[in-house]
């Protein structure tokens, strides 16, 4: 929980954005009477007196039902696993600028809360975490407004959980969504709630990231649910080869794994994404960055190249005529609408530290930092990892790159040595091939164009591999009977 910060005055508004009329569903179903039709709680009993008696005879079911569940052992949830695994593959939604109340009946879960309100993907929202659980929310509520989410634990059992549910509801204000962290892993409970128009039950063992994902996902636009996956590229020190190492990762992800990818050359000033494609359009990323608001997918469409069939650039205008004075929101708004535009988004960051480059290599779902085998560069990339590593705490380490490895009569530092100075096993190690290199850059074409079974660029192929979550699709083998009918 943030400090010093009072509940009550969070500037809460009734029309917080992203609020829905939708979400009203939970307060405008009342709780049918015990025993009604359609109430699949009509045959649970009430709550037992202070002396353990059941007030309504001794049936063995009510007995067992309110009688509290014993510990169980914290064992991973595969269906969380599932989808967390899935999701991954895919770019992170990330709040708007939402109050979120959590009310929990443990410490553990405040803990739990409290580090995912630390999550980058939850930066815009208000978080305020108090104890109390159901019945806190409760007493909270009865003379303050409600914020756009509220999340609420309880131990109780079903019976119980769905009376404090019912009287939270009586002073909810229109608009509010639910979440309950409940104990019982029961699909009776979760559809009662769900009829009530709560809008996700969870049950614990929770991590961080499966509580942020929950909250995210409840504010996903539902006209574009599509997030493409943000892959930052940064070099530890100029020339290192980042953009080149970029530029061959999104035309392999391409050409190699079959799937759509977008490139944006950020270096305004000096990026080369246009001359390593052979590209030189009329329009590019600077357009968007001056008319952010304007940029929907046909104006996008327009100023992109074709550089294949999957991919499509965002090149810089690499001229020094503009002083590109441009505010980090005009950056963060552009790469946003940019991923939904494809499944991938490769981003070629400039070596200067600003504060939308920080802003973009916190944000972005996957970061690969390109090194060289030297104390300069060593430096450099610690400093940026211990960042990401501060400021992501729910997120896999950045990949770290060795580039430019072998230089003849350069003294290098190992690479064994390299990891182990930053904790980091490096992705990949690329060696020093100024030949290669040179010819697919003079060429305009990628490494895979010019020496397909090299290994810098089966290296590349590996790390587009990896970044992507996927294996390339099966080739076709060819028949001999077909070859020999094959029309001419």
């Amino acid at each position: 929980m943030k400090p010093h910060v009072d509940p009550v005055d969070l500037e809460f508004e009734a029309d917080d954005e992203f609020t829905s009329p939708s979400s009203e569903a939970w307060r405008e179903t009342p709780m049918a009477p015990a025993g009604s039709a359609g109430d699949p709680f009509a045959d649970f009993p009430p709550a037992r007196e202070a002396d353990g008696r059941d007030p309504g005879g001794g049936d063995p079911l009510a007995d067992d039902l309110n009688q509290p569940e014993p510990p169980r052992a914290q064992v991973p949830n595969p269906v969380h696993e599932m989808i967390a695994s899935a999701e991954a593959a895919l770019g992170e939604h990330t709040l708007p600028r939402i109050t979120i109340h959590v009310f929990c009946a443990q410490p553990e879960t405040a803990d739990l809360v409290e580090r995912a309100a630390a999550d980058r993907r939850m930066e815009r929202a208000a978080v305020v975490v108090r104890m109390g659980g159901l019945t806190g929310a409760f007493e909270t509520y009865q003379n303050q407004p409600t914020p756009s989410l509220v999340m609420v634990e309880s131990l109780d059992p079903a019976p119980q959980l769905i009376a404090q549910l019912d009287q939270l509801a009586e002073v909810c204000d229109p608009g509010t969504k639910v979440v309950v962290i409940g104990a019982a892993n029961a699909i009776a409970l979760y559809r009662e709630l769900m009829r009530r128009g709560v809008s996700e039950y969870l049950v614990p063992p929770l991590n961080p990231l499966q509580v942020v994902r929950t909250v995210t996902s409840l504010y996903a636009d539902p006209s574009a649910p599509f997030v493409g996956r943000q892959i930052a590229f940064c070099g530890a020190k100029g020339g290192a080869g980042a953009s080149t190492i970029a530029h061959n990762v999104a035309y392999s992800i391409t050409e190699r794994l079959h799937t759509g990818a977008v490139l944006v050359d950020l270096d305004l000033a000096f990026g080369t994404a246009g001359l390593d494609f052979n590209q030189d359009p009329l329009q590019g990323v600077v357009d968007a960055l001056n008319q952010p608001d304007r940029l929907d997918p046909v104006l996008m469409d327009r100023m992109m190249a074709r550089c294949t069939e999957r991919l499509s650039l965002f090149a810089a205008p690499a001229t020094l005529d503009t002083d590109y004075d441009i505010g980090p929101e005009a950056y963060e708004e552009v790469t946003q609408k940019i991923r939904s535009a494809a499944p991938f988004v490769v981003l070629d960051l400039p070596h200067l530290w600003t504060a939308w480059t920080r802003k973009i290599l916190l944000s972005s779902d996957d970061l690969v930092i390109v090194a060289t085998p030297d104390l300069a560069s060593l430096r450099n990339a610690k400093n940026m990892i211990d960042l990401v590593r501060r400021a992501r705490p729910n997120d896999a380490p950045p990949r770290l790159v060795l580039n430019q490895v072998g230089v003849p009569g350069r003294p290098e530092i190992p690479v064994k040595d390299f990891g182990e100075a930053l904790g980091l096993t490096p992705s990949l190690s690329l060696p020093f091939d100024p030949k290669l290199f040179g010819q697919a850059a003079n060429n305009g074409q990628m490494l895979c164009e010019v020496a397909p079974k090299s290994r810098s660029a089966e290296g590349l192929d590996f790390l587009a591999q990896q970044i992507a979550r996927r294996d390339p699709p099966p080739t076709q083998k060819s028949s001999l009977f077909g070859s020999l009918f094959k029309r001419k």
